[in-house]
């Protein structure tokens, strides 16, 4: 059933305003009125919300959280022991399913709808690449989220590299513009960073990109980063990718924790989106982005959790509620709203999906239902900001995706959550 109407919501928010009201779902789409066939939902006491899209996450990473080496280390240490963990566990489809299953699973018990996965690490061949993407896909498919799938890559050779991104998109997405016809499945190609990948790596990916429609992702200005290209090029990061055509419309660029004012002002002039993933950046001590600077400044920011081997949680709004707690070190503050502005629709921006991270007829019927008449929104003067500022870890009661449900009381509805655990524990050994 795609027909399904939210009744009674204490509160609905979107960046496009907020207020009170049923919502209604017809035909996967918000409507403004409900369907005679649609399910209603009771949601009195509840605040209702887009589906939070998750702009930055490396899925297979959740099979390697809380490693021995990789909890608050430098960069230049953590990567290494990152690739001995990959190595050993041998890269392939089978565990890209099981992590999957688990990050996706995961991201959606705790609001995700969205999540897009920038995958860096490839067995040999560029049909075990395809097998991987599609292991994701399924994974995907069976808990019923969104999926925007990045052909990412870590030192892999140029053209190898995009003959693999070209037949992902085949595979996955071969619409003109990366996204499937259903709006499900996006497909979108990023090199790792600077640090990892040269000139040729990210002009060959681009092309791709032309050819295909695709977005555009990439990783700069966290520690290691900057430390890489002043020692390897004499230049900034941003810099080499200004040079490299790598700062236009349709780039993504994770992280910029390390930005000075006059690169902020350029990557404003381009028309570059950024993400903000302050779980993986302030825990691991590689730095804060400046995102009030950032939004000051005209550029849109979005917010992801990264992966599993930095950030042990893939729960978006959590790291919601720490940039709103660590903002005031490098900046003013930043308020509530402006956190989950950027966890639905400015994510949504960065993968050039208008459609999606808000509530507003004719829009992706992606929606959250979060219950706040516990003790722990007790005493509460504002239902909307108080989805951060209290009862951290907070989980919604039902998610909708596409107007279905896919998350009721708190429980998965397509899939067993101790059986996805118990599948991975199998696959890794841990």
């Amino acid at each position: 059933m795609n027909d399904v109407t939210l009744r009674s919501p204490r509160a609905v928010w979107s960046i496009d305003g907020e207020g009170e009201g049923d919502v209604h779902a017809v035909d996967g789409v918000v409507a403004s009125h409900a369907s005679p066939d649609a399910e209603v939902i009771d949601v009195s006491g509840c605040v209702v919300t887009p589906g939070l899209v998750n702009a930055h996450h490396h899925l297979l990473q959740t099979a390697f959280r809380t490693l021995p080496g990789t909890r608050g280390v430098a960069m230049r240490d953590w990567l290494p022991v990152m690739a001995d963990a990959y190595r050993e566990a041998e890269i392939d489809g089978s565990l890209a399913y099981a992590a999957a299953r688990a990050a996706i699973a995961e991201g959606l018990l705790s609001g995700v709808t969205t999540i897009a996965d920038h995958h860096l690490n490839w067995p040999a061949g560029v049909g075990g690449d395809v097998d991987i993407a599609r292991a994701v896909e399924r994974a995907r498919a069976e808990l019923g989220s969104r999926l925007a799938f990045v052909r990412g890559t870590a030192g892999d050779e140029p053209d190898r590299a995009a003959a693999s991104a070209d037949a992902i998109a085949a595979a996955l997405a071969p619409e003109r513009g990366g996204v499937s016809a259903d709006g499900m499945t996006q497909v979108a190609v990023g090199p790792a960073g600077v640090h990892s990948d040269g000139r040729a790596t990210f002009e060959a990916l681009a092309h791709v990109a032309r050819e295909r429609g695709l977005r555009r992702r990439t990783q700069a200005n966290e520690q290691v980063d900057t430390e890489i290209a002043l020692a390897r090029y004499g230049r900034r990061p941003l810099e080499l990718l200004d040079a490299w055509g790598w700062l236009e419309t349709d780039v993504t660029i994770a992280h910029l924790c390390d930005v000075t004012d006059a690169e902020i002002d350029l990557l404003a002039e381009r028309g570059v989106t950024a993400t903000h993933a302050p779980g993986c950046d302030v825990p691991m001590g590689w730095g804060i982005a400046p995102v009030r600077r950032l939004l000051d400044a005209g550029i849109g920011v979005g917010l992801g959790t990264s992966g599993g081997g930095s950030n042990d949680a893939g729960h978006l709004l959590a790291d919601a509620r720490l940039a709103m707690q660590v903002s005031g070190l490098v900046g003013p503050q930043l308020e509530a709203r402006e956190l989950l502005a950027a966890a639905t629709a400015g994510s949504a921006r960065g993968l050039g999906r208008d459609d999606l991270g808000r509530i507003r007829e004719g829009g992706a019927a992606d929606l959250c239902v979060w219950d706040i008449s516990g003790v722990g929104d007790a005493g509460s003067a504002d239902p909307v900001g108080g989805l951060l500022w209290m009862s951290p870890g907070r989980r919604p009661r039902h998610v909708v995706v596409a107007g279905r449900v896919v998350v009721r009381d708190y429980r998965l509805v397509s899939a067993d959550e101790g059986e996805i655990v118990a599948a991975l524990r199998e696959r890794v050994g841990r």
